[in-house]
């Protein structure tokens, strides 16, 4: 029997004329639209010589054919490579360097990013980089890859997948060095949809509110797949606009984002509980929500926001549950099928309930592993099988999960996550400056902010406008930080380490 998650998908379907997708611009894509639309990809994919195992890259807008195309991936047994819309030139060349795809769908027009010529992109880098094919996608789901599709037949048989065979490949940043491909499968994709679709007590009669992007694990796989799965309906938004979505709930019974959502939320002076009487979940994950916020959402809404905890290795692993008490600054209760324990860092010596230590995790949804990376892989599991996600955390007394801090200074801002490392690499590279300490520091909107605090050469200047106009050339955008500070030293241990936490605590309210 096949482990295709689409088969598992199409095996569910109850209702072919249930509404699937329904857009801002009121179009609908019913499930039986889905299975068509997704077929006409399939093939389109397989006359561009896609084979199953090969990788295909994505970078395009958000749009309901991104989620086709991405289902098709699935169904040619294709491994799904979504990159984010802000990298720039020199990121994707990486990825694609890194992920040897034999397609790539960009945007006709990527400012910034394929830098408007798709054409040079073909030929700059196809034949360096052995990219065999390159198509288009724009914001409407228009383009070359489109016109394909239109031109192909609606009917296609999903190929059969084993359960360790690849679904995707997500980019996650790197602590040092390059970015790392978490190897996702069919089995961690379905294993984890299904466990959400029973614990958050999805039916087919729900309408999620889908306002994330869907290159990230939150907004394809948390959101998209749980709705695929139980059969529900996506009130599709290209991007969250506090302003507009006050209406929207009226028309979802669930909304999932990330706490700068009901932040923005909350700044709104007519989000009240008229607004959301007919939602029955607020979920929110990708970064830490504050308890101030959770309080507050209450006492406007009356209702209690769920936070849960994943990451892109591992999806979700814990969750507050859907019956009983959601406990503010807890991520919730291990999943049913996840094991977690709290450890010490370093040695792996299991910590008793309540100490801090690194969090560790087993179970169906835990990723293969890092694509073309045996050694960081093995260095990143425990002989026996738990991943060591380098969160740090505690257990209390109830199970429940609080998240207290993160090894290696991983920043999270707006719900993606950011490593000092690699900041600090690329202002190093500027002439004017000697050494950096990129930190995250409390932000009201986004959760943290990210900012550089560097000294400089002597007898050097840096405009701090310039500096992050030219980090914007190399970096993503929620990369580049808010602010770049000059000191004339950086403080550090009698181990000649810098104290980031002393920079922390002095900056602490540089955002507020």
């Amino acid at each position: 029997m096949s482990a295709n998650l689409f088969d598992v998908i199409e095996a569910g379907i109850r209702c072919l004329d249930a509404p699937f997708i329904k857009t801002a611009d009121g179009d609908i894509h019913s499930y039986g639209d889905m299975l068509a639309l997704s077929g006409q990809y399939a093939n389109a994919l397989v006359s561009l010589g896609v084979k199953p195992d090969d990788r295909v890259a994505v970078q395009a807008d958000k749009s309901p054919e991104v989620l086709f195309l991405y289902l098709a991936c699935l169904r040619a047994g294709a491994v799904y490579l979504p990159l984010n819309t802000d990298y720039t030139m020199d990121e994707i060349a990486y990825f694609l360097g890194d992920a040897e795809p034999v397609l790539v769908v960009c945007r006709p027009s990527v400012k910034g990013g394929f830098d408007d010529l798709a054409a040079d992109l073909a030929a700059d880098l196809a034949a360096d980089l052995g990219v065999m094919q390159v198509q288009t996608m724009d914001s409407a789901g228009g383009g070359s890859l489109a016109v394909i599709a239109e031109q192909s037949e609606p009917v296609f048989n999903t190929i059969a997948r084993m359960a360790s065979d690849l679904a995707a490949i997500l980019y996650t940043s790197g602590t040092t060095g390059r970015s790392k491909g978490a190897m996702l499968t069919h089995e961690n994709l379905t294993s984890n949809a299904s466990v959400l679709v029973d614990f958050w007590q999805f039916t087919s009669d729900d309408i999620l509110l889908h306002g994330l992007p869907v290159y990230h694990t939150h907004g394809l796989f948390v959101a998209t797949n749980t709705a695929l799965l139980s059969g529900c309906s996506l009130l599709f938004m290209a991007k969250f606009k506090a302003k507009e979505w006050g209406d929207l709930l009226l028309g979802a019974t669930v909304m999932m984002g990330v706490p700068t959502h009901y932040h923005r939320l909350l700044s709104q002076p007519e989000f009240t509980r008229a607004l959301t009487r007919n939602m029955r979940l607020f979920i929110s994950g990708s970064a830490p929500l504050s308890p101030e916020t959770h309080k507050e959402f209450a006492a406007r809404t009356g209702q209690a926001i769920l936070e849960r905890y994943g990451m892109t290795e591992t999806n979700m692993n814990t969750s507050n549950p859907y019956d009983g008490a959601r406990c503010p600054g807890t991520v919730g209760l291990p999943l049913p099928g996840v094991e977690l324990r709290i450890a010490e860092l370093g040695t792996g010596r299991l910590l008793a309930q309540g100490e801090v230590g690194v969090i560790e995790v087993r179970g169906p949804n835990v990723f293969k592993g890092y694509w073309r990376m045996p050694e960081r892989t093995a260095a990143e599991f425990r002989s026996d099988g738990f991943f060591i996600t380098g969160d740090l955390g505690r257990i209390d007394d109830q199970g429940y999960v609080s998240i207290s801090g993160r090894d290696k200074d991983m920043i999270i801002t707006g719900g993606l996550n950011v490593y000092p490392a690699e900041i600090e690499a690329a202002i190093d590279a500027l002439p004017q400056v000697a050494e950096t300490a990129v930190i995250g520091v409390p932000h009201a909107d986004y959760g943290e902010g990210t900012a550089a605090i560097v000294a400089l050469h002597p007898g050097a200047v840096i405009d701090e406008g310039s500096a992050r106009k030219i980090l914007g050339e190399k970096l993503a955008a929620f990369k580049v930080p808010k602010r770049i500070i000059t000191v004339n030293v950086l403080p550090r241990n009698s181990m000649g380490k810098i104290q980031k936490n002393v920079l922390r605590q002095q900056y602490q309210d540089l955002f507020r």
